[in-house]
């Protein structure tokens, strides 16, 4: 049996009740799986500091000296204070929280050795919860990088502490190291200076001195990122060469309507990315393509287009929008589309009424529609097309991997169909690279003729009578205007609408004369089509609502949108309210409404939305800020969990693995080779314990 295979049990250095939380609170269940708990973060134990050489900026230190005085004091917090004494000068160590347990703990007159950060208040140092060792005969005394494992309290409470942690990596190591076989093929290991695995893993636990932590480091996130860039690529290449896909060459409903009905030019990029599309629909192969364009760039009439391609071989197109709103307005806009066409549309949401589901539903089957637009109602099971040739999912990150792959299922006993993703979230290129490594990528950049820059400005809220100015200017000129609340979320996790409330009638106070609509995302389906089509047809001037504006509502009578409580937003979010005005020759405007006071931070991503509009440069400081994770809602994406690389700071190495992954799989695409022997288990057992963000 392989070592790293064996049960954490069998190490002399834990029992069977650190041996239980460790399973059901890390995970931890085996030697290998110890080994990759790596440390999140290293302490520099090799330097004993004298008092009065201590600095402001230093991060951490570590000081030997004598405890001389312990003190606790009630008068407000609960506070107990040492001060230790070295040849040089004394500092304070003080506790907030278990104040009672260090008061029995410490030993006056006895000597410590004591980590931690010195912070000066006046003239003296303190340092708040330091670690401490008593300094007797029998202890040891740390002397190199000391490694911290993520640890709990449900962890510290049943014995399992970072130096628990220590042990057992110790233990490990030393039964696991004679048996850990190298993954990369020596090339590979020679032309990018890599450790070999051995001793990365040695190293990452354990390291002699900062240079080989960081080639440690360096090498593991290496294969990391190389396993994700191979299993990506491997479908990729395997998907291109050897999967069916249905041969759409009939382009005479296309060219028709590009001739005789488009109702404005297209740029050049979506010119471009209809070829692109067509020629993988064309292909014979199964197309799965990422379609990026940031907000107001067109995607809907490029998936519209490409959507027409399939139907003039006798099969069906489905459009799959996250929310009704944009279902409803995908629907309204395609469909006179199709009829100068003569093709059939229908949309089928969780409100379509059950008396119109069953034609829908009837001619879905049998073939005569032609076109379905929908939410997630399109994937209940008995909706079935007669042959689904296109399906197009929009806002892809919206739906999780089980919910795109239902798509897959709607042709029974047929090819599948062709998959184009699309998003309006612009996704930095090593993002992408690893999220959508499998998919085809293809970018509109290009904004339609004739489109000005939105203006984009930031108030605070001792100008908000300056702002009603700006808008009432907007409505006399016959334009209409938005105005954004964010989502309050109660303690109790439920939504709230106070500031909404509140704000809607203010402006409502502010415009006594002018028709306001409101939309947010408790209200029945009927009524929110009700507001959206009053404030589409101009009868209300203003619409305030909450961020279910932000998805794909098109209005280009509105000219301006105010962001209230800007601040709350990410970048990415602000950067799609935005995208709602600006979508006609008018020139329209941005206002962002804030607190005065405001963090680092909030500061940060105000400037951003001020200075540009390149959605792609947004993306890339949004993912600087908040991480991979939180920027796209990963969690439901499927995103293979990376243990150490990271996507914000990690570019260069995911591009080195991507060449690599790349040289490797053109010259032994089935991994086949004796030196890729290790790597095709890997990826293998990887592809069938993870989720991973594909549609199949």
């Amino acid at each position: 049996m392989n070592i790293l295979s064996s049960s954490i049990i069998n190490l002399s250095s834990i029992t069977h009740r650190q041996a239980m939380h460790l399973s059901e609170t890390v995970r931890i269940n085996t030697l290998g799986e110890l080994l990759s708990y790596y440390p999140y973060r290293y302490e520099d134990r090799r330097r004993v500091y004298d008092i009065r050489t201590l600095e402001e900026e230093m991060h951490a230190v570590q000081i030997r000296g004598k405890i001389t005085r312990v003190e606790s004091s009630r008068k407000g917090k609960k506070r107990l204070t040492a001060t230790l004494k070295d040849r040089t000068g004394h500092l304070q160590l003080v506790w907030f929280h278990r104040t009672e347990w260090f008061q029995r703990f410490l030993k006056v007159n006895t000597e410590y050795l004591v980590f931690g950060q010195p912070s000066k208040h006046l003239s003296s140092f303190s340092i708040t919860h330091p670690d401490l060792v008593e300094i007797t005969p029998k202890t040891t005394l740390s002397k190199g990088i000391l490694p911290l494992y993520s640890t709990s309290q449900k962890l510290t409470k049943a014995g399992v502490d970072n130096q628990t942690f220590t042990q057992l990596q110790q233990e490990a190591l030393s039964k696991a190291i004679p048996y850990i076989r190298e993954t990369l093929p020596p090339p590979i290991l020679e032309k990018y200076d890599l450790l070999p695995r051995k001793e990365a893993l040695s190293y990452i636990h354990f390291p002699p001195d900062k240079k080989h932590l960081a080639k440690a480091r360096y090498r593991l996130k290496f294969e990391e990122l190389l396993y994700l860039q191979l299993h990506l690529l491997q479908r990729k290449k395997l998907r291109n060469t050897l999967s069916e896909g249905q041969k759409f060459a009939n382009t005479s409903l296309l060219t028709k309507y590009y001739h005789d009905h488009l109702p404005f030019p297209l740029t050049d990029d979506q010119k471009k990315v209809i070829k692109e599309i067509c020629r993988d629909m064309r292909s014979g192969h199964q197309m799965n393509r990422l379609l990026q364009g940031d907000v107001g760039s067109g995607k809907t009439i490029v998936a519209f287009l490409c959507g027409l391609l399939p139907i003039a071989d006798e099969t069906q197109t489905a459009i799959l929008a996250p929310t009704e709103v944009l279902a409803n307005q995908h629907y309204h806009k395609l469909k006179p589309a199709a009829e100068n066409l003569g093709l059939t549309a229908a949309l089928l949401t969780g409100s379509t009424p059950t008396k119109a589901r069953k034609p829908i539903i009837k001619a879905l089957a049998d073939g005569t529609l032609k076109i379905l637009i929908g939410t997630h109602a399109l994937l209940e099971d008995k909706v079935q097309f007669k042959q689904l040739g296109l399906a197009v999912i929009d806002e892809q990150h919206r739906f999780g991997v089980a919910q795109r792959a239902k798509i897959w299922g709607k042709n029974k006993n047929l090819t599948p169909p062709h998959i184009l993703v699309m998003t309006a979230t612009p996704i930095p290129r090593t993002l992408a690279m690893a999220l959508y490594g499998d998919l085809d990528v293809s970018i509109i950049q290009e904004k339609p003729k004739g489109r000005k820059p939105i203006i984009t400005a930031h108030y605070d809220d001792k100008n908000r009578l300056l702002v009603f100015a700006r808008m009432r200017a907007q409505i006399e000129a016959g334009h209409q205007v938005y105005i954004v609340y964010p989502r309050i979320i109660s303690s109790d996790g439920e939504e709230t609408y106070k500031d909404l409330m509140d704000g809607y009638e203010s402006v409502c106070r502010a415009f006594p004369n002018i028709p306001v609509s409101i939309l947010h995302g408790k209200m029945q389906p009927v009524d929110k089509a009700y507001e959206m089509k009053r404030f589409v047809k101009g009868e209300t001037k203003i619409m305030v609502g909450t961020t279910i504006l932000e998805v794909g509502i098109n209005v280009p009578n509105a000219t301006m949108i105010i962001i209230e409580n800007a601040e709350s937003f990410g970048l990415a979010q602000l950067h799609q309210l935005r995208g709602r005005v600006g979508r006609d020759d008018a020139q329209s405007y941005c206002l962002l409404l804030t607190k005065e006071k405001l963090s680092y931070k909030a500061k940060q991503r105000i400037k951003t939305m001020v200075k540009t509009q390149d959605g792609f440069q947004i993306a890339q400081v949004d993912l600087q800020s908040r991480g991979p994770g939180d920027m796209l809602g990963v969690q439901q994406s499927g995103l293979y969990k990376l243990k150490l690389a990271d996507l914000t700071h990690d570019h260069e190495i995911l591009q080195k693995s991507h060449r690599v992954a790349e040289e490797i799989l053109e010259t032994d695409p089935f991994l086949q080779r004796s030196v890729h022997v290790q790597l095709r288990k890997i990826i293998q057992y990887l592809s069938e314990n993870t989720h991973w963000s594909v549609i199949s």
